[in-house]
């Protein structure tokens, strides 16, 4: 099943590290404002300003960790899809086991089972859930099957005159 949305493989991954990235800057950034505002001394100005020094401190480290994931996922996901020579959802499945792998080895090798285990089980969900609702989309554009034995289909719409 080739993927046409996609960027191809060794632009993918520049294309999916810069998302994770985008993405973990404004997730990152809602969550540290929160998390300023609610930690700050009271007082609008002092809460907001709370806020935007969290948001300024916390935000680019939680996005360079989403970018890291992203770069990793995305090289192993080319690096299969070279060495398979197709594009299916065991990629993607491997390719979050074994970034979870990778990113937790400093941890140890328990550590490192355990960040796989949750890497693969969590991208099968996702891959699971886009199978899904691809399959749940697609069924209202299937055409209808049309039976050429029955006449009843052909016959012209409007007046029938046969009084």
């Amino acid at each position: 099943m080739a993927e046409y949305t996609r960027e191809p493989c060794p632009w993918r991954i520049i294309d999916d590290c810069g998302g994770a990235f985008t993405m973990g800057l404004v997730g990152g950034g809602v969550f540290q404002f929160v998390k300023g505002y609610r930690n700050a001394p009271s007082g609008i100005s002092k809460r907001l300003m709370g806020s935007v020094m969290a948001i300024k401190q916390r935000s680019p480290i939680i996005a360079g960790n989403f970018a890291v994931w992203g770069c990793a996922f995305s090289m192993i996901d080319c690096t299969l899809v070279h060495f398979r020579q197709k594009e299916d959802p065991w990629n993607s499945i491997t390719s979050g086991a074994a970034t979870g792998a990778i990113l937790a080895c400093r941890s140890g090798v328990p550590a490192m089972i355990g960040s796989a285990m949750v890497g693969g089980v969590l991208l099968a969900l996702i891959e699971g859930a886009s199978i899904f609702l691809n399959r749940l989309a697609g069924d209202p554009f299937t055409p209808p099957t049309i039976d050429f034995d029955d006449p009843e289909p052909l016959k012209p719409l409007g007046n029938n005159n046969s009084s």
